[in-house]
């Protein structure tokens, strides 16, 4: 059932407009490569949970599991054109996400900062807005639209720009450790951090920019690890889940 007859009231949850980063790898669940249909369709389950409980929801998704623009430079080309490709993966991710929730009967958005009309709305900040405040989900594609800019700076800048509460980066991992817990074994885990801290030692939550530009505007960061079913409600809700990043 779907509820695009207005803005909702909040039934549950400490935030009422969220900004959902979501790495493209998520969406390669098992696989080595691609989208697992069982792990997207677990999580648009969640993303409706979410939506429905009176949260206005906002998603910036990676391409990482299709096609990183890094990892083209590193091979040779150039870094401006491996990055116009990493934001059309985004865009592919973004449709596969779009599909999920409205197969389970969401009303979705897909907004792009590349003009492709045919898939997707061009991105208008109040139109945006106005999507959420009709109870839409969004998922922001194509990273900011320019090369040179990660996922995170679009998922940060974003947020800015739609007035959001709160940053959530969904990955793999339970929050910002001190070193690699796949590598070291006494690496610790963060409940919380400042940014200034994060920044400093190069903890990896997001990248420099948008860490700077959350900092800038006082906008918080968790860090959570959005496979395990349950964390992201969670997490709207304001428990403790992961790793909060906001200055003291």
């Amino acid at each position: 059932m779907t509820h695009d007859t207005g803005k909702v009231s909040m039934k549950q949850g400490k935030y009422q407009r969220v900004l959902l980063k979501l790495s493209g790898e998520v969406l390669m669940g098992h696989d080595a490569y691609g989208i697992e249909p069982k792990t997207i369709n677990r999580l648009a389950a969640e993303l409706i949970q979410v939506s429905q409980s009176g949260v206005e929801l906002a998603i910036v998704i990676g391409g990482g599991n299709i096609f990183r623009g890094m990892m083209g430079t590193a091979s040779g080309m150039d870094r401006a054109s491996a990055d116009y490709m990493g934001m059309m993966a985004t865009v592919m991710n973004a449709i596969a996400l779009q599909d999920a929730l409205e197969r389970q009967g969401e009303v979705v958005r897909v907004i792009s900062a590349l003009h492709i009309k045919e898939v997707a709305e061009p991105y208008i900040r109040r139109r945006a807005i106005r999507h959420l405040e009709k109870g839409r989900i969004l998922i922001f594609a194509a990273g900011t639209g320019n090369p040179y800019f990660t996922t995170d700076t679009a998922a940060s800048l974003r947020a800015m720009e739609i007035q959001a509460e709160i940053v959530l980066k969904g990955t793999k991992v339970n929050g910002v450790y001190s070193a690699d817990p796949m590598k070291d074994p006494n690496a610790k885990r963060y409940d919380t951090l400042t940014f200034t801290k994060a920044l400093t030692k190069q903890l990896g939550v997001m990248d420099a920019t948008a860490m700077s530009l959350c900092r800038d505007n006082d906008m918080p960061i968790v860090v959570f690890d959005v496979t395990q079913p349950g964390e992201m409600l969670r997490a709207i809700a304001g428990e403790s889940v992961g790793t909060l990043v906001k200055e003291a």
